[in-house]
């Protein structure tokens, strides 16, 4: 049988096909859509991992708040109030702002007073963090605000509203009327802390504080701009 001539084994490289310039475009697409669908879903998400942060930090290595924390949470209410210049006031529009909330009847008797003054106290305390809480009274009732309680209301929001919607909202703890207590809103919308009837302005200040610290890198003073 006749052998083979011993030779070097010898290899023929061809070039690899190169997917067309569709294909390519194709795929360059596809990779910056799945990352427009990334950003997006960490966008939607954000809001959610600041409310849970604002709501569940605040508690401090075991330590019990002060304040009821309100499960679940309760946004704000689609219904409108009117303002003290009359004009009509979506409650939502109170969102993006810590609000510290009071609800009182518009003829506001002595302890309503002295409610609204302890409010604004506590709100002033913050120092300059102080911006970041917004100072709300929802008044109910008809009757009119006497000059001196406007000038004395003059750096709170003031909305006149109908007091079973309010009442279909905020909730006093057992025994106690709305008007007992002072309510905490979130940034988001949320009601989520109401603090105790006959309050001690020391122990709400630390909520306040723990409150405003734990939701310092997402929550800045102002609201977004129009």
């Amino acid at each position: 049988m006749a052998q083979m001539p011993d030779e070097p084994l010898t290899l023929t490289v061809h070039s690899l096909p190169q997917p067309d310039q569709a294909s390519a475009a194709a795929a360059a697409s596809t990779r910056k859509g799945r990352w427009k669908m990334l950003g997006l879903m960490l966008v939607c998400a954000t809001p959610v991992i600041a409310s849970y942060l604002a709501y569940y930090v605040i508690r401090p290595e075991g330590r019990r708040n002060y304040g009821e924390l309100i499960d679940p949470q309760r946004p704000l209410p689609t219904w409108t109030g009117v303002d003290t210049q009359g004009r009509t006031v979506p409650l939502t529009s109170l969102k993006d702002q810590w609000l510290l909330l009071s609800v009182a009847d518009s003829a506001c008797n002595e302890a309503c007073v002295q409610h609204l003054y302890l409010q604004r106290q506590l709100r002033e305390t913050l120092g300059r963090e102080k911006d970041r809480l917004d100072w709300v009274w929802l008044r109910t009732g008809s009757a009119p605000v006497s000059e001196a309680l406007q000038k004395a209301t003059a750096a709170a929001h003031v909305l006149q509203v109908d007091a079973q919607a309010v009442a279909s909202w905020l909730q006093p703890a057992p025994g106690h009327k709305i008007e007992d207590h002072l309510y905490v809103v979130d940034p988001l919308g949320n009601w989520m802390m109401r603090f105790p009837a006959n309050l001690d302005p020391a122990q709400a200040k630390r909520d306040l504080d723990r409150l405003l610290r734990a939701s310092a890198f997402w929550d800045k003073e102002g609201r977004p701009a129009n």
